[in-house]
């Protein structure tokens, strides 16, 4: 090679540098432009892509933000796109790809660790706020539902078609139902209809080539990976079509509360033999708090057992009595409703409240919280809560709480490997400890986060082991790498993997290799791509 020929290569090929250093120190404008190419005009453009410059952009980051935690986070998006339909998504996912930016997708934004709306590399926020259709068909006992309508919008929309089909997913009306579907979904029909992934039949996916499939064209490992695995990690869900259940025209609710001086311990001791061998129409979840009691000044710990049956109150008290007479139910303590009421009851709206209020988007209250999820196969012992109790009366430590949620009934007749979520038999109860604060300074959440570790560490005799098992929709970056970069080795996956999805982590990442080997679709807990390492 002649030294002139030397010379323009050289030439090139540091223009060539030039040009790509210029590209990625502007990532939001190449991804813009890149954007514009897929839209008729800029108007319709405008509507959709919001940009740190637009005076719609803090509006919308801060609206589906559920952890006050990271309010004032500075690991902001470029770009937030509000798709109103699949071609933006698709445009969304090829632009990133063409400029090398990761993508959030947000449905409710009711992640525990705010990974739908953050990250430490620069990136675009999938916001499907404005795809939340619900189509019912009460003929055939099945829905289709976009993946950015709230649990709310979908028990309204069931509830305008029938009060006597229901569907088996969680209690909070502002959660979102791409998360909640993806990763399993569990309320207080879980015992009698299992999980919300459990009665999913279909649904419409764009994955990182920008095709949109169905469960036919994705095929079956595919859409077993996406109930229960994160379909964040393979894709973007756009719409799920779910199978109702049936429900008595008339459920029962009750919820009686007891302090220590009430034998809170003992009782909560005992609902342990009992919760999970009831009959499956019969839920009762425990909430554990810290209160104020009678006496001025002194505090207590409160155990609630919130219950619903499906049936009706007489039918309700016999088995009570025959399995769990140390509660003490009455009739006075039950309420009669319909299903759709019961969601109000549960929710906490006022009995006169207009069920247009499951429409409303906005939580009734938001605060910083941290929590951490456990499984629990034999009986906790009394000193173990007394030691909980202990913890939980420790000074500044604003409000601590456990929340037991009993499994067996249908739960124990699903095997580990339906689907991606393996928490089945053998689990008495999912045990989940939060603590939320107000005050707004690092000094708050340091203190209050150490607690909850503290806390967690403690209860490591009395739960699950190898491994410590968790629930991957109660998302917690302990258990894991601790960074927004998402950037997950296999080895380090590993390690929460196997904690939320136990042996079938192997097969979610054999899927995940398949269908998007350059792991596109990732975040600090996705399931990574061995093609990729």
């Amino acid at each position: 090679m002649t030294c002139l020929k030397a010379s323009k290569l050289t030439f090139l090929l540091c223009l060539l540098i030039s040009f790509s250093w210029v590209r990625s120190a502007h990532p939001r404008e190449d991804f813009l432009k890149c954007l514009s190419l897929h839209f008729e005009d800029s108007a319709a453009m405008s509507n959709v892509v919001h940009t740190p410059y637009d005076s719609s952009y803090g509006s919308i980051l801060q609206f589906s933000i559920r952890n006050l935690r990271f309010n004032s986070s500075d690991l902001k998006p470029l770009v937030i796109v509000t798709p109103t339909n699949a071609s933006h998504i698709q445009a969304a996912i090829l632009c990133s790809r063409r400029h090398n930016l990761q993508i959030r997708i947000r449905s409710g934004g009711h992640d525990f660790e705010g990974l739908s709306y953050m990250a430490a590399v620069p990136f675009v926020i999938i916001d499907l706020i404005s795809l939340r259709a619900v189509n019912v068909d009460a003929t055939n006992r099945t829905a289709w539902v976009q993946a950015g309508a709230t649990l709310g919008e979908l028990y309204y929309s069931i509830s305008e078609k029938s009060r006597t089909l229901a569907f088996p997913a969680g209690s909070c009306p502002t959660i979102g139902v791409g998360g909640h579907f993806s990763g399993g979904g569990h309320g207080t029909m879980v015992r009698k209809f299992g999980l919300a992934s459990d009665n999913v039949i279909d649904a419409h996916l764009i994955d990182s080539k920008g095709r949109i499939l169905d469960r036919a064209s994705m095929g079956e490992d595919l859409f077993w990976a996406i109930r229960g695995g994160g379909g964040q990690s393979f894709g973007v869900v756009v719409a799920w079509k779910i199978s109702l259940v049936e429900v008595p025209s008339t459920v029962t609710m009750f919820s009686v509360s007891r302090t220590l001086e009430q034998n809170a311990t003992k009782l909560l001791h005992r609902w342990q033999y009992v919760a999970n061998t009831l009959p499956e129409d019969i839920v009762i979840d425990v909430l554990v708090t810290r209160v104020n009691s009678s006496q001025e000044g002194n505090t207590t710990i409160q155990a609630t057992f919130f219950s619903l049956f499906l049936g009706e109150v007489d039918q309700l008290l016999p088995v009570m009595q025959e399995s769990f007479p140390e509660l003490g139910l009455v009739k006075d303590d039950c309420f009669e409703m319909s299903w759709i009421e019961s969601i109000f009851y549960t929710a906490g709206f006022t009995s006169n409240a207009s069920l247009d209020a499951l429409l409303n988007r906005t939580p009734r209250s938001i605060s910083r919280f941290k929590a951490k999820s456990d499984y629990v196969k034999e009986p906790m012992p009394e000193i173990a809560f007394e030691g909980i109790w202990e913890r939980f009366f420790e000074e500044d430590i604003e409000v601590p709480a456990l929340i037991l949620i009993p499994y067996g009934g249908k739960m124990d007749e699903i095997s580990e490997s339906s689907t991606p979520f393996p928490h089945r038999a053998g689990n008495l109860y999912a045990l989940v400890s939060s603590v939320s604060w107000s005050e707004e300074s690092k000094e708050a959440s340091r203190r209050h986060v150490a607690w909850i570790r503290r806390l967690y560490s403690y209860s490591t005799t009395y739960v699950s082991k190898n491994p410590r098992e968790a629930y991957v929709n109660y998302r917690d970056l302990d258990i894991g790498i601790n960074n927004l970069t998402g950037t997950t080795s296999y080895k380090q996956a590993s390690i929460w993997g196997r904690k939320y999805f136990k042996n079938n982590f192997e097969r979610l990442v054999r899927v995940k290799t398949e269908v998007d080997p350059t792991n596109f679709f990732r975040n600090e807990q996705s399931i990574p791509s061995l093609s990729s390492w």
